[in-house]
């Protein structure tokens, strides 16, 4: 099939004609130029084989550094000022070069097979009347596709026809929203029959739609066909990325294809990504630079003007070079020598042992057992090698939730039934047994139709089953009628449910295991198999939930003749539409609820009524005939509801709970304390993002106010953001004076409890948001946003979230780290400093595109407060110390300058100045870069507050840059002065004196050596074999070498590399020279040991506290932290928050999604429009921010006497 795009000067969207030939996919251009439509591939990868070198080398040139050596391997090309040989510095260089260059095209390859894996999926293509496989690149916009069951759609597609009535068919949107709920899409009436490829042919339809847009839930387009137009909407496209569920096939035509679609639309670009200690390296080396131009200038002044005074009486046997004519020629020339000589401020050795260290971090990362999750078969995986010392200085968090925080499983875990609870288990002396893997299931042999996977743990609910207590059968059989689950039987007994929202098949499950499963139904009836009977209840009406009622009802008539209602919902909703006679049962189901909401799980309240048969005939007729008018439908249909739902029986409540992944409640109130911004970015509604919230803690009753931002326009947004933000500010001012301050608590059980003290909160709507993020109202959102202990947004679409990332970051200049594990969060995992991806059941895009990656939420805790930190300490340290060393070992030749006419010499022999980074302080450096540790990883994690100095940037910025330099700056002096004193008075113990410079470069060399060992030394914190070997080996292989160079054998094979015979064996051998190294090596290290124990002394910081707790625990052995769960008291939520939209009562009554062919299929209901949620439409009315108070509560003061030293906030 061919066809074209077009756009017109008078007309902003993008024609597609499908059918008409055109000589071939095409696409006309507002200018009247035509260009090959567009296929399906696509690119998430940076470079290609023609572009990577000179990309690659562009983003390497950004740092600073890589350009500074350019320009000294230029000037080392120029003999006349050149001091060392080229080689020493284009070998390091490009080495630093290929080994970034490598690795970045590793982490590219890796893209580009993503990619083609993609791009060479198979899909049915409709050419030339026949359906032919195509790789999903080669589908071009125009082309009819076919889709069968459990297909990822291949494009954005607009739905022709199904194999289901009417046209529908259900797709899973999990990789676009999180969502894994299904839903219903429709084909056009007119489009629906055409299933046979000779029909389909015969399709020569015009689709005007809107251009390429990010907007996932937004359509607009018009089809032209048969000289009819039909409008186009949302639900009538499958997007790229969506899953075909429960529909045997369906065609579809392409509308939008490869980068155009939605899906790619929402990814964002790869972007480059460099640590903030890059970007300060940068600034660093700017700044060497100027000083290491000062320092050239004031020695070209110097050659100056000695050349000038002292100089010319040295002419007649020392005459300048013909091309010298002048002293400023000389001193000119002199400069640029100096500039080559003093270049080791900054080796490139400094960067080609960041980019190991850097590497070996990702490999500790991908080592690290406890981030292994060994259901999945999972490990971390770094897969980036130059963010990790941006891991310890995390600000803010952005998470998805579904998925990531939670497991998106609901599990039917206690019930309470006529005033009795069940589901807790008890012992033999009648106490509460806590539920573990081990303890004994109930065992549901009895029902060959229950689910094998579910679990409960009370036998005695079974028991009342088999003695078939009336309200017991009852509860099951409300819950197995009440509902708008879909049923497939794949086999005898083998049941499928597919349902609107996980919890609905959490119940529905529940009444199956416990002998009441519901088989099939029709339009007209429900089929149960009750305790092994089959009963077919006639289906009279079904009064459909929406978020405004929070309740939905059946109304059903039994084999017996009997009609009845049945009615789940909110607790609150049903308590006040209950007959008298349930008042004291609802008393006590009150105090059920209130226990089973502690614990965090959803309830959901139970009721019934007996309806009589003329009563129930008036109210039908009035149904139908409301049912069929135009204006007011909804809100006269809500009043015959609530007419029909009064005086109701109650029957009791269920408890679901929403499993989180393992951990999150923990992992989260660390990170809190480690004061690490968590904000939850998600696509669900309103109410299920809160929910979760109080799953996770992160929202809790005992928080002064929950501000839900809700306007539905820009001024009503404005108003709102204001009134919260003036609110917080008003209460802070009014409350500061009382306020105690707040202190760590490092007793081992504070950790969880301290994250409860929580002050306000902000939920924003995704429609909100979108005017939240305006440019004149951006700052008033950050501004409340950062007042706020947890911020949660939901319905947000995947731009949005990357927006709220952008927002944080460009403004906040904070770290920002992004976590999801579905396509919907690559954008933001993309726009954040760090991407993170899980690997959870909705596919691998977010893994592919992130940073690192893992199995669980819980090893962020682990790969922040432990990898992250230890790789912020590492190199921080070892950058100080490089700069120390590097400054101490150059600027010798700085203060040599003065005693050598300015002449450029050095003061150590060429080999030294090659090998001193290189071979004699490179292991050492490195070592410590390596395995350094100033706390384990058990007192990392038991102490989250010691990762802040990370965030506040406290271990490497520019003023301890400043005081390494200027340590180094003062050693130099101490290593030049002290030596060159010494040998001014210095006799040998035959009595002559030190003459010769080698002699004293010797002293020079040795002490430097030993100094910046000692050094390295007192910096380490965490001593192992390694650093050992690396110290003591050095500095073996620096006499070694030393003593090799300047041997006879050595000097007889190459006489000119190594003219100083014996030098070494001579200087070394005098005891003189080995008191003058003493006093040197003294000197240069004792300032430091002094400030550092009167530091750790008088003002000890958060870390030396802990350290001097780790090291008196010691002898103890680790502990492990131990973390007690705070019990919360909450309010009751209702588990239908997890229900995304108004229920499908409608579609079910109509029979459109029923097969006419079998009596059992499992579809799920047709989206009808979404109502607002009773809270957004409170808010409507009142334009105003919604604010739940609560009581606050203070945390539970530690009770742990050991650690009460360290309870003081440590402030930097």
């Amino acid at each position: 099939m061919t066809g074209y795009m077009e756009t017109t000067q008078d007309c902003v969207c993008d024609k597609l004609v499908q059918g008409k030939p055109c000589g071939g996919p095409k696409r006309r251009w507002p200018s009247g130029g035509e260009s090959h439509m567009l296929d399906n591939h696509i690119k998430t990868s940076k470079y290609n084989i023609f572009t990577f070198l000179p990309i690659n080398l562009f983003e390497q040139f950004q740092r600073v550094a890589n350009a500074y050596f350019i320009v000294l391997l230029i000037l080392q090309l120029i003999p006349e000022i050149s001091s060392l040989p080229w080689f020493t510095t284009i070998v390091p260089l490009v080495l630093v070069l290929t080994i970034t260059a490598v690795k970045d095209a590793t982490d590219d390859f890796f893209r580009h097979r993503s990619d083609q894996q993609v791009n060479n999926r198979l899909s049915q293509v409709l050419i030339k009347g026949s359906l032919q496989s195509e790789t999903w690149m080669n589908v071009r916009v125009g082309d009819i596709i076919k889709l069968e069951n459990n297909q990822f759609v291949a494009a954005d597609i607009l739905l022709l026809c199904s194999s289901e009535p009417y046209g529908l068919c259900y797709i899973e949107t999990a990789e676009l929203d999180g969502e894994t709920n299904l839903k219903v899409r429709q084909a056009l009436t007119v489009t629906s029959d055409l299933g046979d490829i000779s029909k389909l042919m015969d399709f020569d339809g015009e689709v005007i739609c809107e251009p390429p847009n990010n907007k996932l839930d937004k359509f607009t387009g018009t089809l032209y066909w048969r000289d009819n137009k039909y409008p186009l909407d949302n639900e009538k496209m499958l997007l790229r990325g969506c899953v075909l569920r429960n529909t045997e096939w369906c065609f579809g035509i392409v509308i939008f294809a490869g980068l155009q679609t939605k899906l790619m639309q929402n990814c964002g670009r790869t972007k480059f990504k460099r640590t903030s200690i890059d970007k300060l390296m940068n600034t660093l080396v700017l700044w060497i630079f100027a000083f290491l131009i000062c320092m050239g200038v004031v020695l070209a002044i110097g050659n100056t003007i000695w050349e000038i005074w002292i100089g010319r009486n040295f002419e007649v046997f020392l005459p300048w070079d013909e091309f010298q004519s002048s002293a400023v020629f000389s001193g000119f020339l002199t400069f640029w020598s100096y500039i080559i000589i003093l270049n080791t401020v900054v080796p490139i050795s400094l960067y080609v042992s960041v980019e190991v260290l850097r590497l070996c971090h990702s490999f500790f990362i991908n080592w690290d057992r406890k981030m292994y999750y060994s259901q999945m078969d999972t490990a971390a995986e770094a897969r980036t090698t130059t963010l990790n010392e941006e891991l310890g200085q995390v600000e803010f968090i952005f998470s998805d939730k579904t998925g990531t925080l939670t497991q998106n499983i609901m599990v039917f875990i206690k019930c309470s039934i006529n005033g009795h609870t069940y589901g807790d288990v008890y012992d033999e002396f009648n106490q509460k047994v806590e539920i573990t893997e081990k303890t004994a299931c109930v065992d549901f042999s009895f029902n060959p139709l229950c689910d094998r996977r579910f679990k409960f743990y009370d036998g005695s609910l079974v028991e009342a089953i088999k003695l078939e207590d009336p309200a017991v059968q009852e509860f099951f059989r409300l819950l197995a009628l009440c509902h708008t689950v879909m049923p497939e039987e794949k086999s005898e007994g083998n049941l499928v449910y597919q349902a609107q929202s996980p919890d609905e098949e959490a119940l529905v499950t529940a009444a199956r295991n416990f002998g009441f499963v519901f088989r099939t139904r029709t339009p007209e009836t429900i089929t149960l198999c009750e305790m092994g009977r089959a009963v077919t209840y006639q289906l009279l009406a079904i009064l459909d939930f929406n978020n405004v009622r929070k309740r939905m009802s059946v109304i059903v008539r039994n084999p017996r003749g009997q009609i009845k209602l049945y009615s789940k919902g909110a607790d609150t909703i049903i308590f006040d539409r209950l007959d008298p006679s349930s008042e004291n049962l609802m008393y006590t189901t009150t105090e059920h609820l209130t226990e089973f909401a502690g614990k965090g799980l959803r309830t959901l309240a139970l009721a019934y009524k007996d309806l009589d048969e003329d009563y129930f005939e008036v109210w039908m007729k009035k149904l139908v005939f409301v049912s069929t008018v135009i204006v007011s439908r909804e809100d006269q249909l809500a009043v015959l509801y609530e007419e029909i739902e009064q005086g109701m029986k109650l029957l009791g409540a269920t408890a679901i709970e929403d499993k989180l992944q393992e951990g999150v409640p923990e992992t989260i109130a660390s990170l809190n304390l480690a004061d690490i911004k968590i904000w939850v970015l998600t696509g669900d509604k309103l109410e299920t993002a809160m929910n979760i919230g109080y799953s996770c803690n992160m929202l809790r009753d005992d928080m002064n106010e929950v501000f839900v931002i809700s306007g539905h326009t820009l001024l009503e947004v404005q108003q709102q953001l204001r009134s919260a933000k003036e609110h917080i500010l008003g209460l802070s001012r009014v409350g500061s004076a009382g306020d105690v301050e707040k202190t760590d608590m490092f007793a081992d059980d504070s950790m969880f409890e301290e994250t409860i003290i929580a002050e306000y909160a902000l939920v924003i709507n995704g429609h909100s948001l979108a005017h939240a993020l305006e440019p004149q109202l951006e700052h008033i959102l950050l501004d409340l946003a950062c007042l706020c202990k947890t911020v949660i947004c939901c319905r947000v679409t995947p731009m949005q979230k990357a927006q709220v990332v952008d927002l944080v970051k460009r403004h906040k200049r904070a770290v920002t780290l992004a976590i999801g594990d579905g396509a919907n969060d690559v954008s933001m995992i993309k726009t954040a400093h760090i991407g993170v991806g899980i690997s959870g059941q909705e596919g691998m895009q977010a893994v592919l595109a992130s940073d690192y990656s893992f199995a669980q939420f819980r090893y962020l805790q682990r790969l922040l407060l432990v990898h992250g930190r230890w790789s912020y300490f590492r190199m921080c340290n070892f950058l100080a110390y490089f700069f120390y060393k590097n400054f101490a070992f150059t600027l010798v030749h700085f203060w040599y300058g003065f005693f050598c006419g300015f002449s450029a010499q050095t003061v150590y022999d060429q080999w030294f100045i090659t090998l001193f980074n290189i071979v004699y302080t490179s292991l050492p450096v490195l070592a410590m870069g390596l395995f350094d540790q100033d706390m384990n990883e058990q007192n990392s994690l038991r102490y989250p507050s010691l990762y802040k100095p990370g965030q506040q940037n406290l271990l490497f910025n520019k003023r301890q840059f400043f005081l390494c330099t200027l340590q180094g700056v003062v050693t130099s002096f101490l290593l030049f002065f002290i030596p060159y004193g010494a040998f001014s008075h210095m006799v040998k113990e035959d009595g002559s004196h030190f003459s010769d410079q080698q002699a004293f470069a010797v002293t020079i060399a040795t002490s430097l050596v030993i100094v910046v060992s000692v050094q390295i030394g007192l910096d380490t914190h965490y001593w192992t074999a390694i650093n050992h070997l690396f110290i003591w080996g050095s500095l073996t292989a620096y006499f070694a070498i030393l003593f090799a160079m300047q041997s006879n054998g050595i000097f007889g094979i190459f006489p000119s590399d190594f003219p100083f015979i014996g030098t070494a064996r001579t200087c070394l051998s005098e005891k003189s020279v080995w008191l003058v190294i003493l006093l040197t090596t003294v000197v240069c290290v004792m300032p430091g040991i002094v400030v550092s124990f009167l530091r750790v002394d008088l003002f000890p910081t958060l870390t030396d506290k802990v350290r001097h707790l780790q090291q008196s625990r010691r002898k103890l052995g680790p502990q492990e932290q131990n973390l007690r769960r705070v019990r919360r008291t909450s309010s009751r939520r209702s588990a239908y928050a997890f229900s995304h939209q108004q229920g499908y009562g409608e579609l079910i009554t109509s029979g459109k999604n029923m097969r006419k062919s079998t009596v059992s299929s499992a579809r799920s209901p047709e989206r009808t429009p979404q109502s607002s949620n009773w809270i957004e439409s409170m808010l409507k009315r009142k334009n105003e921010v919604s604010c739940i108070s609560h009581e606050s509560t203070g945390a539970p003061e530690s009770n742990a006497s050991a650690a009460q030293t360290l309870t003081q906030q440590h402030t930097d």
